[in-house]
């Protein structure tokens, strides 16, 4: 893509639904929306309490879809296609943002139509596509702060990538392995926890037990502070 694209909410009614689109674009990284006929009330509503009041305070409002897509190049409508004769092509979703949206190197928008009646066939007339979203036949109709989320994420997402991973702890070194193995059999010596004869394998056993637990080093520093407070109690009771 050579752009990010619009999205464009045509007669959006709900707060609830532009908040949740709202929401969408802010965590999908997409800083521009726009509205079309919006229902005002709902608008200045959802702008109280959406959680990404910028992307409503900059989103610009249009009279018409025509006015809302006219510096665009390539024009997506969402829809089910159902009991429609569309005259433009209609493809799933993966496909269109892979073979189409992405690909292109003018300004893109992706239409979303009004909860109650969707893109109407005028609001079509603009599109050079419509896109499908798959869901069950028996339950085509997707509500519109889905809608919008799922298509971004289709637009965002990226098989290769991975989460960011935290760095790895650092193991701990010999020296504080040891350390800790030795407050944990002096704690252990002076709490009467080894009994002869077994005192001497008993230490070691506990010495190849704390190597097994494989410690980083803010392990050890734990575990070393624990058990000089524990030998302190022993030592200093009231």
């Amino acid at each position: 893509m050579s752009s990010t694209p619009y999205v464009v909410l045509v007669e959006p009614r709900n707060p609830l639904n532009i908040g949740a689109a709202a929401r969408a674009l802010s965590n999908f990284g997409f800083p521009e929306l726009r509205l079309v006929n919006p229902y005002r009330v709902s608008v200045d509503e959802a702008r109280s309490a959406v959680g990404a009041e910028a992307i409503l305070l900059n989103a610009r409002e249009f009279t018409s879809v025509g006015d809302a897509v006219a510096d665009c190049t390539l024009v997506a409508g969402t829809t089910s296609g159902s009991n429609r004769h569309l005259a433009i092509p209609h493809i799933r979703l993966e496909s269109a943002i892979s073979d189409h949206i992405k690909p292109h190197q003018g300004q893109v928008a992706i239409l979303f139509g009004s909860e109650k009646f969707g893109l109407s066939n005028e609001d079509l007339g603009h599109c050079h596509l419509t896109i499908g979203i798959p869901s069950r036949p028996e339950h085509r109709s997707i509500n519109l702060g889905q809608a919008v989320a799922v298509t971004l994420y289709e637009l965002i997402r990226d098989p290769a990538a991975k989460i960011a991973q935290a760095a790895a702890p650092k193991p701990a070194e010999a020296v504080e392995v040891e350390r800790v193995a030795a407050l944990m059999t002096e704690a252990s010596l002076e709490s009467g926890f080894f009994h002869e004869p077994t005192t001497e394998s008993s230490i070691l056993k506990l010495n190849q037990l704390v190597r097994r637990l494989g410690l980083t080093t803010a392990d050890a520093i734990y575990f070393a502070g624990m058990f000089r407070q524990i030998l302190w109690k022993m030592r200093n009771p009231k």
